[in-house]
């Protein structure tokens, strides 16, 4: 383990061009849960399977029982960011990050300073009206059982949900950063959800760095491997 970290170190020192991407596992130190690990939302049970209550479908057909969930098993506004986002804004702040690619929703990229975060899964803090697309903050989803606009639309979160594509310009950013990365570290992702573990394909360079406590299915085209606390071994070398 000593000797990986100091690899890492050693690589990051070299480079000043990195590109991190990001999953799950990069907040669960701050105790959001994961999706798939043995506690994670997927292995609970509900009225509805965690995927079907979060799909487009469901949302439209479903629209309070939707809101329930999200409000309780998305929503994460209390939470903080931890040694690894903290980390990453001061690689970014010391111009060795060029960008943050995250499956995450929950804008702690951000709360602990990263600038350039692009956020292939949306955010909880972006809200729009369906109808006349007014923005709204959060506030909306807390407060009320189904919110709504001004107008009359339905308020729904700028998340993508089952069913959903991607937003393709961001999309074309994190291929575009990725590509053009020396560097690239994937944190907290077992690297399982499509099409957003795809991006990595995208990488030539040879510093690909993998931090993440289970094995992946791009172990093999690893430069180095951790298998550890991402924000422990970050925090350790920033």
């Amino acid at each position: 383990m000593e000797k990986a970290t100091e690899a890492l170190r050693d690589l990051i020192s070299g480079s000043d061009n990195i590109v991190f991407f990001g999953g799950a596992g990069v907040s669960t130190e701050s105790g959001i849960p994961d999706f798939r690990s043995e506690d994670g939302l997927y292995n609970q049970e509900y009225e509805h399977p965690p995927e079907v209550m979060l799909s487009r479908s469901f949302f439209q057909s479903n629209t309070k029982l939707f809101y329930d969930f999200y409000r309780g098993k998305m929503l994460h506004t209390n939470i903080k960011p931890n040694q690894a986002h903290f980390a990453l804004a001061k690689l970014e702040s010391d111009g060795k990050l060029k960008a943050i690619v995250t499956q995450n929703i929950d804008g702690l990229h951000q709360m602990a300073g990263s600038k350039n975060v692009l956020e292939l899964h949306g955010s909880v803090y972006s809200n729009y009206c369906m109808k006349c697309k007014k923005l709204y903050d959060v506030d909306i989803i807390i407060s009320a059982e189904i919110p709504m606009c001004e107008c009359g639309g339905i308020v729904k979160p700028d998340v993508v949900l089952y069913e959903e594509a991607l937003n393709q310009g961001i999309l074309a950013q994190a291929v575009k950063y990725i590509s053009q990365a020396d560097m690239l570290i994937v944190g907290g992702t077992s690297l399982s959800v499509y099409p957003a573990a795809q991006l990595i394909t995208y990488y030539k360079g040879s510093s690909l760095v993998l931090i993440n406590k289970s094995e992946t299915p791009y172990d093999k085209r690893a430069d180095l491997i951790i298998r550890s606390s991402i924000g422990g071994v970050l925090g350790e070398i920033v």
